[in-house]
């Protein structure tokens, strides 16, 4: 009996609950505990999930334009929930200050390195306006990395061999982009690096060994649409939330 029998949008069900446990986290909790340590990186989940059905998604959208659009409206729809979630809140105004650009914005941008890739025939041009996207990404959510891990998964596109190669990548590049800069080496330090990375670790597990590449029978236009919302939504709560407590 195969063991293959998460489709895509069970994954992305459990990519929102992981992240929602990373936000609550970071919003909420105290760092320096292990429950808190367990939530950030359990959280890690969402970002490698999300590009590896980015890149695989791309080849299979019926509308390269509307998929875009839709990236761009809801990264516009997300940027002050988002804000309001993780940036300083000061004065009697309440203002919120600006902390970057959100998740949906650093897939639009993922987005874009797919269209270059495809589109940009020049091969010092297409590494020019990658580059260029890679810098792009430092102000939002995810920077380097999210733009990184399109780039593997895509370069893996229907290889399993690749693909389990392109996790192994996302795994190194996310320690050395995560290491503790300044820290003295410790048992904690250690065990906190462990549960970070344990994210992006059962991500590629979960799609190299239990993906079975299809979607749900039924509901496909709910999930779709609720991919979309949730992330604005949840952030808003969180936000409004934090704000008034």
């Amino acid at each position: 009996m195969s063991s293959k029998r998460l489709n895509r949008d069970v994954i992305k069900y459990i990519a929102m609950a992981t992240m929602l446990c990373n936000h609550i986290a970071n919003i909420f909790m105290e760092p320096g505990t292990l429950l808190f340590d367990f939530m950030i990186g359990i959280g890690y989940f969402t970002a490698p999930v999300m590009c590896y059905f980015l890149a695989e998604g791309y080849h299979y959208t019926h509308s390269k334009k509307k998929y875009a659009i839709r990236l761009a409206v809801f990264a516009v729809l997300s940027e002050i929930p988002f804000c309001m979630a993780f940036a300083e809140v000061f004065g009697s105004g309440g203002v919120i200050t600006f902390c970057g650009f959100n998740m949906i914005f650093t897939l639009l941008l993922c987005f874009c390195i797919l269209l270059i890739q495809e589109y940009v025939q020049d091969a010092a041009v297409r590494v020019l306006l990658i580059f260029l996207i890679f810098c792009v990404s430092v102000f939002s959510d995810w920077a380097i990395m999210a733009p990184a891990f399109t780039l593997f998964f895509s370069s893996a596109r229907g290889d399993s061999r690749k693909i389990k190669k392109s996790f192994l990548y996302c795994i190194v590049l996310f320690l050395l982009l995560n290491l503790p800069v300044g820290e003295i080496f410790s048992v904690r330090v250690l065990i906190s690096q462990i549960f970070y990375v344990s994210g992006v670790i059962l991500a590629g597990i979960i799609i190299v060994y239990f993906y079975n590449g299809k979607r749900m029978e039924r509901g496909r236009t709910f999930s779709k649409w609720f991919f979309y919302l949730f992330y604005p939504i949840h952030l808003l709560i969180l936000g409004l939330i934090r704000i008034f407590i």
